[in-house]
């Protein structure tokens, strides 16, 4: 079992986020469940990689060649891979990981979490995707998101993919169940009004 971390290649401005990171990466762990992540050794993604690996964890990163190249790229990982694109990058992760635990982080980490949502939806995978909800970070994002099924864009039983957790413990126990069940995308297409 191996879960991949999305998080921010900077720490932030809350002490919380350090706290959470480091305590996520120490209870893969401790729990013998692998970590995989970006590769970075700054930031968000370092601190986590550091404490799975303090705690004798296994972490894999995938990192892309520029960034390996800007020399950000962790050198103490149980196996690092580099590879050329962001695309094989977050695609390889997916590969690699079983179910997905977001920590706050910017541009990047919204990416990711929405592609693996976005392939949830579509049925192109079926692993879970948790947001471990730090002192309220992901609550507009959240309420975006129930908008959006106010508004016809999203449906209810796909608003479930985007699962919430407001601790380690309960994001573990989250991305390492199985993912919600939710319909196809389009399968009741055929049931709805022509457009005009």
């Amino acid at each position: 079992m191996r879960l991949c971390l999305y998080c921010g290649s900077n720490a932030g401005t809350n002490p919380a986020f350090a706290d959470q990171a480091r305590r996520l990466g120490t209870s893969l762990a401790h729990r013998g469940i692998g970590m995989v992540y970006g590769g970075g050794s700054v930031g968000l993604m370092g601190i986590a990689a550091d404490a799975a690996l303090a705690a004798g964890g296994e972490v894999i990163g995938v990192i892309t060649e520029q960034l390996m190249g800007a020399e950000v790229g962790h050198r103490g990982l149980t196996e690092l891979e580099v590879v050329p694109t962001m695309h094989d990058r977050k695609a390889r992760l997916c590969d690699l990981a079983d179910g997905f635990v977001v920590l706050p982080g910017g541009f990047g980490t919204v990416d990711e979490f929405a592609e693996m949502l976005t392939w949830n939806q579509l049925g192109i995978v079926a692993k879970p995707v948790v947001l471990l909800d730090v002192d309220g970070f992901w609550e507009p994002l959240l309420a975006w998101m129930d908008r959006a099924v106010d508004l016809g864009f999203v449906r209810p039983a796909h608003r479930v993919l985007a699962q919430r957790a407001h601790t380690v413990d309960d994001a573990i126990a989250l991305a390492t169940s199985p993912v919600p069940v939710t319909p196809h995308k389009w399968l009741d297409r055929d049931a709805a009004p022509p457009a005009r």
